[in-house]
């Protein structure tokens, strides 16, 4: 009898420890439980879209600002902006990356407009469903939703206006056009020319082609300045014009007889701004370009309606300005 009693015993303790363990891991799971629930909550959520950025080149200032825009606005509107290109300008690269993120079927994508074989890409990205926004250079006969960038052949203008002021409109000029064939060069050297030509003191003698790379820019130029001695002033279209053209300028001993003027304010030519080197510099919004294209792009998929061309300002800087914007001024 005493040896059942000492057996019940033991079972009730082994029942009360096991509702005890039983409580205690529910408690556990459902402390759990409230974590994961907390971990995935509203405001932690998942990124809405996934977009894809075609730049030029991944390592150039002025990409590198475009992908910046891009990605701020995509933190803001909580989709992702994949940044990708080449390391060097290659338009093939950039195609085979366009039909790699057509395949992948992101959400939208953001890339250059620069020949007809881009044409085709956009067209079929947009026939599968995939809308594509044109940005710093714009194919307005394919079938993209919407154009971000410069009015390149306002830009040009600016630079033209730029030049006969700064030259009291006495100058031999060349032209270095980073590409004869793509249209944002083409434009900015269209406007350029359309201001130019009416000043009857300018005679444009030359243009050539960088194929956007600074040992092609220094080569043409030094040809340019060697074949026509005569020549006053030289006209860069791309980012890297200015450099090229101030080394193939230093290395005839011409520097301080020649005009310079370039695009962009990349840091390599806003040094040669400060030095006198370049006397003026066509400035873009690349930030801006990069963040509104995204911006439009949640529009886009939300249906809301956009507007298919958004013109980024264009603007000159001269070395006397470069002081002002240092400290914060405006250019």
């Amino acid at each position: 009898m005493k040896r059942i009693s000492i057996i019940y015993t033991v079972l009730i303790i082994t029942f009360i420890t096991a509702v005890g363990f039983s409580i205690y891991f529910y408690k556990q799971v459902q402390s759990y439980n409230k974590e994961m629930e907390d971990a995935v909550s509203p405001e932690v959520s998942l990124p809405k879209h996934h977009f894809v950025l075609i730049v030029e080149e991944m390592k150039h200032e002025y990409w590198q600002l475009v992908g910046e825009g891009a990605k701020g606005a995509g933190e803001t509107h909580n989709v992702i902006v994949e940044y990708i290109g080449p390391e060097r300008s290659n338009p093939e690269e950039q195609l085979k990356l366009f039909d790699k993120a057509i395949m992948s079927k992101v959400d939208g994508i953001i890339v250059q407009g620069l020949n007809e074989e881009f044409t085709t890409m956009i067209n079929k990205a947009e026939s599968l469903g995939i809308p594509v926004i044109t940005i710093d250079t714009d194919l307005p006969k394919s079938k993209r939703h919407a154009y971000i960038g410069s009015n390149n052949y306002v830009a040009g203008q600016l630079a033209g206006k730029a030049l006969v002021e700064d030259t009291n409109g006495i100058a031999t000029v060349g032209i270095i056009s980073g590409s004869l064939e793509y249209p944002h060069h083409k434009e900015r050297v269209e406007g350029f020319k359309d201001v130019v030509e009416l000043v009857e003191g300018i005679d444009i003698v030359e243009i050539e082609e960088s194929k956007i790379t600074k040992v092609e820019v220094e080569e043409k130029a030094y040809n340019l300045l060697t074949e026509h001695e005569n020549i006053t002033a030289l006209f860069g279209t791309s980012s890297y014009n200015g450099i090229g053209i101030v080394n193939a300028a230093n290395s005839l001993e011409k520097e301080h007889d020649l005009y310079v003027i370039t695009f962009d304010p990349i840091d390599e030519n806003m040094e040669l701004l400060r030095s006198g080197d370049v006397k003026a510099i066509v400035e873009q919004n690349p930030f801006e370009m990069g963040y509104r294209s995204v911006e439009t792009m949640v529009d886009i998929m939300n249906g809301k309606q956009i507007q298919e061309v958004t013109h980024t300002k264009s603007s000159i800087i001269r070395s006397s300005s470069v002081e002002e914007r240092a400290s914060g001024g405006s250019s």
